[in-house]
């Protein structure tokens, strides 16, 4: 399943303009970069252009990774819940024994951001959810121990 980057439509958005920014603004602000400290004389006791070069290195690599997760990026159809069951896409409602409702939506680890309230499909949580209905009880080890929810709604 790691050779498939599962991405929400926004998500794919998201990818492909950074993709885009990188190949045309940032290539030409670090190539610029990399000339004017050529420029600037002895290239060996340069610190400005080996630091140029790798941050060139880096910016190639990152270019390279968002090509193979877009290559292989499968979109998630989110179905609104209509299943009845959760699926990647899927927007969840949970509650903690006591405690208050949490909403998060399941996606790919692509596109995890839990402070934002997108988990990963591969995340303990997000593994323990998937495939569950609504009122099912569910127990995820973390670090502070077992924890255990109810599924109370899915969107």
């Amino acid at each position: 399943m790691s050779d498939q980057t599962f991405l929400t439509r926004e998500g794919l958005k998201k990818l492909e303009e950074e993709l885009n920014f990188l190949r045309t603004v940032r290539r030409a602000q670090v190539a610029e970069r990399l000339h004017n400290a050529q420029e600037d004389g002895e290239l060996i006791e340069n610190a400005e252009y080996e630091d140029a070069k790798n941050e060139q290195a880096f910016l190639e690599g990152k270019i390279l990774q968002l090509e193979a997760m877009l290559s292989s990026a499968v979109i998630i159809e989110q179905d609104g819940g209509a299943s009845g069951v959760v699926t990647l896409g899927s927007k969840v409602t949970i509650k903690e024994n006591g405690g208050k409702p949490e909403i998060y939506q399941l996606v790919g680890a692509a596109e995890a951001d839990p402070r934002d309230g997108r988990i990963s499909n591969e995340s303990p949580l997000g593994k323990a959810l998937l495939g569950r209905k609504v009122g099912d009880d569910i127990k995820v080890k973390a670090p502070s121990g077992t924890l255990s929810f109810r599924v109370v709604a899915i969107d």
